[in-house]
């Protein structure tokens, strides 16, 4: 599957969430991040995930079938290029 991450925890977290959505999916903007997942491992990403957040936390997350469904468009400078996106 496809996922879209996005994030937004208290200021002490963040360096947390960085670190663990790095290992799984490839960072786009501060604190949005995308990419291919398997479904048990965007399950162990979730257990991971959830021993961080704390209450106030957000994290939403898009799940889509494949990449080819997301259309992408960015208006001024696109802070990390994604060179792999359809």
């Amino acid at each position: 599957m496809f996922v879209i991450l996005v994030s937004d925890v208290d200021e002490k977290r963040c360096a947390k969430i960085l670190k663990l959505g790095r290992q799984y999916f490839y960072h786009i903007q501060n604190s949005v991040f995308q990419g291919e997942i398997t479904l048990s491992k965007f399950e162990e990403f979730k257990l991971k995930l959830n021993k961080i957040i704390k209450n106030g936390d957000s994290v939403i997350i898009f799940k889509l079938r494949d990449e080819k469904f997301v259309e992408r468009e960015v208006l001024g400078t696109e802070v990390r290029p994604v060179d792999n996106f359809l």
